[in-house]
């Protein structure tokens, strides 16, 4: 199972086709979006061409495949789900891999291991879970030092990237768990 991890769009259309262009090169079974998808929020400046409605469209064309799973961020409204043809109001998503692993996707404001400004509120997971969040606009892909056999991982951000660095991330659960998740700067 190979997927696409983003988080963090915030509205800039730019990003979004850049993002689109990565799926389309990667070809994954599944896109999974971590949240803050068509608002840049009360504390970020605007990004790069900034089109909700751009992204809307770019989002709605995605979901047509059936492969998209989508989380709520904290920058998610009512008014998000009646423009989007697809569920983005739960706080989380679980996938199991076909090794069986559980991926717990989530944004990072109402689940997360504590990091980078993110809340220390981890469900009950396996051993051998990774928790997929966004939220906090920094990269992450590594082993809870706070949760033990919990792996971790933030994408960053598609269009505000702590770090200057637009990314989003991929999965593949043919691989180890320490070598299945990998940073694609867009």
């Amino acid at each position: 199972m190979k997927l696409i991890i983003a988080s963090d769009i915030h509205g800039s259309a730019y990003w979004a086709e850049r993002l689109m262009s990565v799926i389309d090169h990667e070809r994954p079974d599944r896109v999974v979006l971590l949240g803050d998808l068509l608002y840049h929020g009360p504390r970020n400046d605007l990004p790069r061409d900034y089109a909700p409605k751009r992204v809307i469209a770019l989002l709605n064309e995605l979901a047509s495949s059936g492969r998209l799973v989508a989380v709520r961020g904290n920058c998610e409204a009512e008014v998000d789900q009646m423009v989007l043809d697809f569920p983005c109001m739960a706080d989380s998503a679980t996938l199991i891999d076909p090794q069986g692993r559980t991926l717990f996707c989530t944004h990072g404001h109402v689940f997360g291991a504590g990091m980078h400004n993110s809340v220390d509120r981890v469900p009950c997971l396996p051993q051998g879970s990774a928790l997929l969040y966004g939220h906090t606009h920094v990269k992450v892909n590594g082993p809870s030092s706070e949760h033990s056999g919990l792996w971790l991982f933030n994408p960053g951000s598609v269009s505000i990237p702590k770090d200057g660095t637009n990314s989003c991330g991929t999965y593949d659960s043919e691989k180890p768990l320490d070598q299945a998740f990998d940073h694609v700067l867009l």
